[in-house]
């Protein structure tokens, strides 16, 4: 997998980020954002028109089969997916990981194929899909005008994302990025322990830093915090966002890191292994997984409301490169796709178990999101083409 064929994978650190105090809007629940504040509809469509709060957790790298059904490494997981909903033909919308979670957030890969930093001074040439990548990617390749575009874009975005449509709506966020060093911090990597910086936060899965009416405006990127301390805080107050996203560090979110960062923070489990599956990072990532959806939903928030939870991977382990409906297409009209990767809906309000095998991806996610908070769409998501909905993923 990619853990053993690149070296520009992710090194570790302890996961040692401050706790930061921030004050934040109380949380407005959708009904209340979409009705008239005592009429009967407010009072009637109490999460009627969708959850009052989706937590997203995303994790990384890694295909269904890896995941679900792997009950020495994830059974927690596929304990999930056993009584939960799933989407069983999910994907990433393209390789590498920054590309994906631009795309879940804005409906658009925004046309890059890099894990570079954000900064309006930065450009890259794609990593994927080209010769010598080091990977399955190389067996399709970009145009040369899609390697023209990508290697000039400037890695400070400017079109619309979610927190434009929750805003707008007057719906409630927050971005808990696990290591992080401080509220809206804007290092590529983190910890430094003395004068080396390991990569266990990773600017690359904070996709809000790169958009410019985020980065640039302090009231929203004081809603970017460190989830240590922040997020069980925020649940034990009963101050939960509508929309909350979670991004637990390169050691808990299945990525793993190199034997020599893994040993160094007292981890050898989070290291790369030589050959074979990197069992270690994915038990890490299960029992993270469990007690971050175990915390959710001991809370108030999650037993007193319409909430859901989605668990989903970026992308799979760069085996390979199917798609899903909103995928790029390369050279001799190759989808360049993100690989198959496992998506778990759970919601508040228990009904029988559900899946669905409708092609999705990022763009999917979004759009059903949208579509239950009635949001409008963002590109990819306002055609049913390039996105599609699996809105019954969140209904009992």
């Amino acid at each position: 997998m990619l853990n053993l064929l690149k070296g520009r994978a992710a090194g570790a650190a302890a996961a040692m980020a401050a706790a930061v105090a921030l004050t934040g809007a109380t949380a407005v629940a959708p009904s209340a954002a979409l009705a008239a504040p005592g009429s009967s509809a407010a009072a009637d469509a109490q999460g009627a028109m969708g959850p009052d709060h989706v937590f997203v957790i995303m994790m990384e790298n890694h295909g269904r089969d890896q995941i679900i059904g792997n009950t020495a490494d994830a059974p927690y997981i596929t304990s999930l997916a056993q009584r939960y909903n799933v989407a069983t033909n999910y994907h990433g919308v393209t390789h590498p990981s920054l590309t994906n979670y631009l795309a879940t957030i804005s409906g658009d890969f925004q046309g890059i194929w890099d894990d570079c930093r954000a900064g309006a001074d930065v450009t890259c040439a794609p990593e994927e899909f080209v010769p010598g990548s080091g990977d399955a990617t190389d067996t399709a390749s970009l145009t040369s005008a899609q390697v023209a575009s990508a290697s000039a874009k400037p890695h400070m975005f400017s079109g619309k994302n979610i927190v434009d449509q929750l805003e707008d709506k007057g719906l409630s966020w927050k971005a808990y990025m696990q290591s992080m060093p401080s509220a809206g911090s804007t290092v590529e990597y983190a910890p430094t322990i003395g004068s080396t910086t390991v990569k266990l936060y990773a600017e690359k899965h904070n996709p809000f830093m790169y958009f410019s009416d985020i980065a640039g405006n302090p009231s929203r990127t004081s809603k970017i915090v460190p989830l240590e301390q922040n997020l069980a805080s925020d649940l034990s107050s009963g101050n939960v966002p509508n929309f909350v996203w979670i991004s637990p560090d390169q050691c808990h979110d299945m990525h793993g890191t190199s034997p020599s960062g893994a040993n160094r923070i007292g981890m050898p489990s989070c290291g790369y292994p030589a050959s074979g599956l990197d069992h270690g990072a994915i038990k890490l990532g299960d029992d993270y997984v469990k007690q971050q959806v175990t915390q959710i939903m001991d809370s108030a928030t999650w037993k007193t409301t319409n909430s859901s939870i989605v668990l989903a991977w970026d992308e799979n382990d760069y085996s390979g490169y199917s798609g899903g409906p909103g995928s790029p297409v390369g050279a001799n009209g190759a989808v360049l796709g993100g690989g198959d990767a496992p998506l778990i809906v759970i919601n508040s309000a228990q009904g029988p178990h559900k899946t669905t095998d409708k092609m999705s991806d990022h763009y999917t996610l979004l759009s059903t999101i949208e579509h239950l908070w009635h949001l409008g769409c963002l590109a990819n998501t306002c055609s049913p083409t390039t996105s599609g909905t699996f809105e019954e993923l969140f209904r009992p």
